[in-house]
């Protein structure tokens, strides 16, 4: 078997475990960098949004919802 590692540009951003994770499962329309890049809360519910063309109050009820209490 080799110990041949991926290149860095071809390994995923977002780890599949944790918050991070579970928002790549969540909202399946976004890029492993646009969820690498998130800041917190209040980005996340701008970019799910403009994704997936909502109104902000459903889009942080979503978010909310999701999130149960949790920080990014």
């Amino acid at each position: 078997m080799s110990n041949i590692t991926q290149p860095e540009f071809d390994r995923p951003l977002v780890p599949t475990t944790g918050m991070r994770g579970e928002i790549a499962r969540r909202w399946g329309k976004f890029s492993d960098r646009e969820i690498a890049d998130l800041k917190d809360k209040d980005d996340l519910v701008d970019r799910v949004q403009a994704k997936y063309q909502l109104e902000r109050s459903k889009a942080q009820r979503d978010v909310d919802a999701f999130a149960k209490g949790r920080q990014l």
